[in-house]
């Protein structure tokens, strides 16, 4: 009886220390999601491999949601004036995303930059160089601006524009272009912020520019009192707008000093050394961004010759993946972050565990988007348009990436992991074989040739782009990432 006793005794015990700990934990978890949403002064060359991840995938991931937010916000109000203004963006994107290359694979080489500086401890060193990202970034805005400005309705009719687009659209496309200095420095800054670990930073700059954008989006476009309506062209000042805002609190919170990092106007002058070796490590960023960018031109040319509504259907699902992938994006940025500070702390095998795990997270979090696309797709369009054609070219091909997001999880973060470690070029290879070799020939052949329309495209991407991610990861696995030199 004595010896039943204690028995119940232990398990009652046991049962309390183990409630305990589980709410010790639960109380931990929420600590660690707050900590990531408001910043903290973690070191990620030292700290619990998962809880680096959390604090740092969690701002990244909610950044990169606000980002694509700004797509998705664009084009469900120009979706109401029509598919030749939803094709009017679907085209000046077009010319948009060679100038994302530039500002992505800028900003690409800054991270890794940064984060080397912050894992080697120079931290004076990482704020010079993050002065010199900024020169940089105000360079590479001026040639855009230039030719948007005053070329905007060439470059829409190279691309095979319609009539509306020519005569009412390309003020559009002048905004966006004209003011793009905006967009490429939201990049690059928000770049130093995370290489540096200061994700939260990033992450509250796209929520105050999504904002702006959210209200001055329909009153701009639909106007009210004495706001006139300024159609398309107000969803690009809209954006503009909302980009310059955060630009303006990027510069006060990078002299002010974020947790990481702080840059002070002594330092404010070129560097040639410094700017240099940015410069070499962006350019295989801004070649592999440069080849995928322009290979998205060519499947455009090719939507645009079938008609406006597969250029419009395929921009609204374009958009749609966008905004689902941002997660994606955020958990694959953050193994760029950790690769980054744990090679230059001297840890590359923490720096590969990290993007194993990172990598496991992202193909089960695809696999449940991949699961809404499929059976969702007709669902997910018929959000931003009515129009039958359109709906059934973007559900077509939301069904048929479905089928390989699961790839695109480990995909991702491989990539970032290359880049974080400052090796650019062997994605940029990467991208160039398959992008410019496989995907353009082949979605071309399908299409065109064999004439399966806009199918023929969506299945020329499925198959390049799910044998890219499959060879990206089997480079990875070879482990030559792990003595770049940034």
């Amino acid at each position: 009886m004595e010896d039943c006793e204690e028995i119940t005794k232990k398990n009652i015990i046991s049962r309390i220390v183990s409630e305990d700990a589980e709410h010790l934990s639960d109380l931990s978890l929420w600590k660690d999601i707050k900590d990531a949403i408001k910043g903290t002064e973690a070191d990620y060359t030292l700290i619990n491999i998962n809880k680096a991840i959390l604090l740092l995938a969690i701002p990244m991931i909610l950044e990169l949601v606000m980002e694509s937010t700004f797509a998705i916000v664009d084009i469900f109000f120009v979706g109401k004036l029509g598919a030749s203004a939803v094709a009017t963006v679907g085209l000046t994107e077009t010319y948009l995303f060679l100038l994302y290359s530039v500002a992505m694979g800028l900003a690409t080489a800054v991270t890794a930059i940064i984060a080397r500086r912050i894992g080697e401890k120079q931290r004076d060193l990482a704020g010079k160089s993050a002065l010199q990202a900024v020169i940089l970034a105000f360079i590479c805005s001026i040639p855009f601006a230039f030719i948007g400005i005053f070329f905007s309705k060439e470059l829409l009719s190279l691309m095979g524009a319609d009539q509306w687009t020519l005569m009412k659209g390309y003020r559009y496309t002048q905004w966006m272009l004209g003011g793009n200095v905006v967009i490429v420095l939201i990049f690059v800054i928000n770049s130093v912020f995370r290489g540096a670990g200061d994700a939260a930073i990033a992450m509250r700059i796209l929520f105050i520019s999504n904002g702006v954008n959210l209200i001055l989006d329909p009153l701009l476009i639909f106007g009210l009192g004495p706001v006139p309506a300024l159609g398309i062209q107000g969803a690009a000042i809209a954006t503009t707008v909302g980009r310059a805002s955060g630009v303006i609190v990027q510069f006060w919170l990078l002299f002010r000093g974020g947790k990481h990092i702080q840059v002070n106007l002594s330092q404010i002058y070129p560097e040639a050394k410094i700017m240099l070796g940015i410069i070499r490590t962006s350019l295989g960023g801004v070649g592999q961004m440069l080849v995928g960018m322009t290979s998205w031109i060519f499947l455009m040319r090719i939507l645009a010759s079938i008609g406006s509504e597969a250029v419009a259907g395929s921009t609204i699902a374009l958009r749609i993946m966008m905004f689902t992938l941002m997660p994606a994006w955020g958990m694959s940025n953050a193994a760029a972050t950790l690769v980054g500070q744990n090679l230059g702390a001297g840890n590359p095998d923490r720096a590969e565990s990290a993007v194993w795990k990172i990598g496991f997270y992202n193909m089960i979090f695809l696999i449940g988007v991949s699961v809404v696309y499929f059976i969702f797709n007709r669902s997910l369009m018929t959000i931003f348009t009515n129009d039958e054609v359109v709906i059934n070219v973007g559900a077509t091909w939301l069904k048929i990436l479905s089928y390989s997001y699961f790839v695109y999880g480990w995909w991702m973060v491989a990539i970032q992991a290359f880049n974080g470690s400052g090796d650019t070029k062997t994605p940029t290879k990467i991208n160039l074989i398959f992008f410019w070799l496989i995907e353009i020939p082949l979605s071309y052949l399908l299409a065109i040739v064999f004439g399966w329309g806009y199918s023929g495209v969506f299945w020329g991407v499925f198959f390049a782009e799910t044998s890219m991610g499959l060879v990206t990861l089997w480079l990875f696995k070879r482990g030559g990432w792990k003595t770049a030199k940034v």
